[in-house]
């Protein structure tokens, strides 16, 4: 089972990023873009895992506690950088509290046997992913410019930076990731509740 950890997005804020991106996906047709069905944030990705390994996991980030905490999604970027992007991305504004989630989660899962994250929390909504290439936030071997994004990124420029909403995220779930050939399907396996 090929797994990770995540907070699911309110229905209104999924639908106004939704509209985002049919207004500007024909600006990046050769783009993989993300089904807004799939958007989430993501905590801890764990990778492929054998059911048992993953009802541990389960049981363990049941030890998990976190207060409630107000989320702001607004504003895009592009990972690595817009000139060299794989990524394009909706932010994400939140206190200290979902990154110390995030901490939670990897701390939990690397007790386990999960690797630790290798780059610091960065919070975003991936909402397309350049061509064939590696969706990773963090510069890799081989980043170049990248022709994908740059018309998107030309048109971005003339337009007010989008406020997507605010929600209160009060609970966190594992999923599993199937890779399908029009591109994954993420089931919700298990919910965790904040205190």
């Amino acid at each position: 089972m090929r797994l990770f950890v995540a907070l699911d997005i309110a229905d209104d804020i999924r639908e106004r990023i939704a509209r985002f991106m049919d207004g500007v996906r024909e600006f990046a047709p050769d783009a993989r873009w993300v089904w807004p069905e799939s958007l989430h944030v993501t905590l801890k990705f764990i990778g492929e895992k054998p059911e048992d390994k993953a009802e541990q996991i389960r049981q363990a980030l049941l030890s998990v506690r976190f207060e409630p905490m107000e989320i702001v999604f607004a504003g895009f970027g592009f990972f690595p950088t817009p000139k060299a992007a794989r990524v394009f991305w909706a932010g994400i504004a939140c206190g200290p509290q979902l990154g110390a989630l995030a901490a939670t989660v990897d701390d939990v899962t690397a007790r386990l046997g999960v690797a630790r994250e290798a780059h610091p929390f960065s919070p975003h909504l991936t909402l397309a992913r350049g061509g064939g290439r590696s969706g990773a936030p963090g510069r890799q071997k081989g980043d170049r410019a990248n022709r994908d994004f740059q018309h998107l990124l030309e048109k971005l420029a003339a337009l007010p930076k989008p406020e997507f909403g605010t929600m209160t995220a009060r609970e966190f779930f594992l999923y599993q990731s199937q890779l399908l050939r029009g591109g994954a399907r993420y089931t919700k396996i298990a919910r965790f509740a904040a205190a």
